[in-house]
C-alpha cells in the first residue's frame, strides 16, 4: 500500500520463481534469487533486489496453502474406500542447545521433541492424513500445522468430523481410549500397535502380529516424509526469520513438492 511500492514486478511472477526454485532442489532463497539473476533476467526483467524478492514473497505467504489444496484436488481423487494413513514430521528452527534461544514465529512456533527423529528442537510440526495407494506414496488428504509441543494424539482430535466410513492406521500415538466410540459414531476403525501394559515384558503373540501388520501398512506415509524431505529439505527452517516466512517455507515447499509429484514426475 506505500506510495512508492513498483507492483511492476508481479505476485505471480514471485510465485513462479519459488515454486520453480523449490521442485529444482534450491533450498533457500537465496539460491532461488541467485538462479533468477544469473538464468532467468530474460524471463523475469523486473526482478527486483533480493531483499525486496523476500518482502514480496512473505506478502504472499497466505497464498500457499490454498494452492495446495487446488494441487492436490486436482491431482484426481481415489476410491473413498482406500484406507488413510496419518503421522507428522518436525519443522525445526533451531535444534538442540541452539532451541533455548530461539523466538521467530511465536504466534505458531515453540518447544517440542520428536521422538522418532529422537530430536529436542524449536519450531512446528506438520500433520498429514493420507490416502494409502499400492505400490507408490500415499496422497495427502488433510494437511496442518502446530507448535512442536502439541501431540499427535491431540491434533487427531480437531479433525474427527470429517474421517468417516473408513479405516485409519497410525503410530502409538494415535492409539484412541474411546476406540469403540469412534467406530460407531463415525464408522471408523482406528489401528495401531499395540503398547506395552505397565510391567509387561513381551507382547502376545497376537497383539505382536498385528503391531507389524499395522507398522508395514502405515510405512508408505514415512516414505512420502522421507521424499518431501529429499525433494525440499523442508524440516530444516533455519533462515526462516518471521511467520510468513515459516508459512512459505511450510506451504511453498509442500506445494513445489506435490506439484512435482502430482504432474511432472513422469516427464522428469
Amino acid at each position: 500500500m506505500s506510495t512508492f511500492a513498483d507492483l511492476s514486478f508481479s505476485d505471480e511472477e514471485v510465485i513462479t520463481l519459488y515454486l520453480f526454485g523449490v521442485i529444482d532442489k534450491m533450498r533457500t532463497l537465496k539460491n532461488i534469487y541467485t538462479y533468477a539473476v544469473r538464468h532467468l533476467r530474460d524471463w523475469f526483467p523486473r526482478l527486483p533486489s533480493y531483499v525486496g524478492f523476500v518482502q514480496r514473497l512473505n506478502k504472499v505467504a497466505d497464498v500457499f496453502a490454498p494452492l495446495l489444496t487446488i494441487i492436490q484436488q486436482e491431482s484426481g481423487h481415489l476410491s473413498a474406500q482406500t484406507a488413510w494413513l496419518i503421522d507428522s514430521f518436525p519443522v525445526a528452527l533451531a535444534k538442540q542447545g541452539h532451541r533455548f534461544k530461539a523466538k521467530v514465529a511465536p504466534e505458531l512456533a515453540d518447544h517440542g521433541y520428536c521422538s522418532t527423529k529422537k530430536l529436542y528442537y524449536y519450531g512446528v510440526r506438520v500433520h498429514v492424513v493420507g490416502r494409502a495407494q499400492a505400490g507408490t506414496l500415499p496422497s495427502p488428504d488433510y494437511i496442518g500445522v502446530t507448535g512442536a509441543s502439541d501431540h499427535d494424539g491431540k491434533v487427531f482430535d480437531q479433525i474427527p468430523p470429517k474421517l468417516t466410513n473408513n479405516v485409519l492406521y497410525g503410530d502409538k500415538a494415535y492409539q484412541r481410549p474411546d476406540a469403540d466410540e469412534v467406530r460407531k459414531v463415525q464408522n471408523l476403525t482406528v489401528l495401531t500397535p499395540v503398547k506395552k501394559q505397565k510391567g509387561q515384558r513381551d507382547l502376545e503373540p497376537q497383539d505382536q502380529w498385528l503391531s507389524t501388520a499395522v507398522s508395514r501398512v502405515r510405512q508408505p506415509i514415512e516414505a512420502l516424509f522421507g521424499w518431501i524431505e529429499q525433494q525440499t529439505g523442508i524440516e530444516c527452517a533455519a533462515k526462516v526469520r518471521s511467520y510468513n516466512d515459516l508459512m512459505v517455507h511450510v506451504f511453498g515447499k509442500l506445494a513445489g513438492a506435490m506439484f512435482f509429484w502430482n504432474f511432472l514426475r513422469a516427464s522428469a
